[in-house]
């Protein structure tokens, strides 16, 4: 077998049929769009047109909320910082801040998150100095566990609601 001797199966591909080529091609004329109107003409987007009756986007009733103050962080899970230490990405004896997980890929850095949150999910296994905007209680207590400390840059929610 040769490289130019490939090819499809018959019937893989059907063949494709030329439209408005002649009355002779069962295509010609109005191209299979029927007689005149507006959707035989071109540049016609009829999507959600009901026909005048009151289309289903607007019988449907609205549902939820955008809250436009929503604070976003970039989440870091334990397991991908111990892993991030393991590779040798991060340096293990020194104080880590959301800078250096950043220039190190650890975490996305995007202008619509507002900073870090460190997260419990995995493990970690060595003492690490971390300071972020955000962790959770649990997070806080496995590295501790582990002889580490975290500091929280970002003022608490109970404080901001007081």
């Amino acid at each position: 077998m040769k490289l130019n001797e490939i090819r499809d199966n018959d019937g893989a591909r059907p063949k494709f049929k030329r439209i408005g080529r002649g009355i002779g091609s069962g295509k010609g004329k109005t191209g299979g769009r029927g007689v005149k109107g507006q959707k035989a003409r071109t540049g016609v987007s009829l999507n959600g047109f009901e026909g005048g009756q009151l289309p289903i986007y607007r019988r449907l009733p609205k549902r939820g909320f955008v809250n436009p103050f929503r604070v976003q962080y970039a989440v870091l899970n334990l397991g991908a910082l111990d892993a991030a230490i393991e590779a040798g990405r991060l340096p293990a004896g020194q104080p880590l801040d959301e800078a250096a997980l950043k220039a190190a890929g650890v975490v996305r850095s995007s202008a619509k998150f507002a900073g870090v949150r460190l997260l419990a999910k995995g493990e970690i296994k060595r003492p690490v100095s971390i300071s972020v905007s955000g962790a959770s209680a649990a997070a806080i207590a496995a590295i501790e566990a582990a002889g580490g400390s975290v500091t929280v840059t970002a003022p608490a929610a109970e404080a901001a609601s007081e």
